[in-house]
């Protein structure tokens, strides 16, 4: 479970996040952090459906986009994301750090899925895009964070039917919607030491195709022998 002060760090983005504040903190009002983003990190253009995210910034200029405008905010400066509305930061500093508070409101969540992401980018498990992605996403967006935070295109009923169909695939290779490695023993969900390695995953598909191919010989050899 997540506690105030847990650091974690992205660096397919090249951010740190520390909370600050968490669910067991507010009793799930928000989830509190400050961000902390190196020269030239950025994420992608998102959504969260269900959840107001507010920032302040500290120090160093953010770059955001809520929505169609793009914005600098500076230190003292402040601005609010209303649910459902595209947005992305990001700091094109050469040298300097953005520093910024972040609030997500409520926090459903959303802890359990940064403590994943960024543990299973950390750890080298999966990647920017890609299957390991994916598959990861698919099975985090439709068990604990089902619903908190999707890519602002496609179409969110579109992303839901994507994640939905490969969330069983990524189950069976060994994904899991968290980590007791990385959100502790006390967080929603399966358990799991960690991610699976890509050996691991080759090693899972391997014998979920040959499981496939001896059912399909089995079937064609009953039918024949009818």
């Amino acid at each position: 479970m997540a506690i105030a002060g847990e650091r974690l760090y992205n660096p397919i983005q090249g951010d740190w996040m520390v909370f600050k504040q968490t669910a067991r903190d507010t009793g799930g009002e928000l989830l509190g952090a400050e961000l902390i983003i190196s020269p030239h990190g950025e994420n992608s253009l998102h959504v969260h459906p269900r959840q107001e995210e507010h920032f302040k910034a500290l120090s160093g200029t953010l770059g955001i986009q809520i929505g169609g405008q793009n914005r600098k905010l500076r230190e003292g400066e402040e601005a609010t994301v209303p649910p459902g509305t595209p947005h992305r930061w990001w700091n094109d500093a050469e040298e300097e750090e953005a520093r910024v508070l972040i609030e997500f409101r409520p926090a459903l969540n959303t802890e359990t899925y940064f403590e994943t992401l960024y543990g299973s980018t950390r750890d080298g498990r999966i990647g920017a895009k890609g299957p390991s992605f994916l598959l990861q996403h698919a099975v985090t967006l439709t068990g604990v964070n089902k619903g908190e935070i999707y890519g602002a295109s496609p179409p969110v009923p579109v992303q839901k039917l994507l994640f939905a169909a490969l969330a069983p695939v990524g189950w069976m290779l060994g994904y899991r919607g968290h980590y007791p490695k990385y959100s502790g023993a006390e967080a929603p969900g399966p358990e799991g030491a960690g991610p699976p390695s890509l050996t691991e995953v080759m090693a899972r598909a391997a014998t979920i195709v040959s499981s496939l191919l001896l059912a399909a010989l089995f079937w064609r050899g009953m039918r024949r022998s009818t």
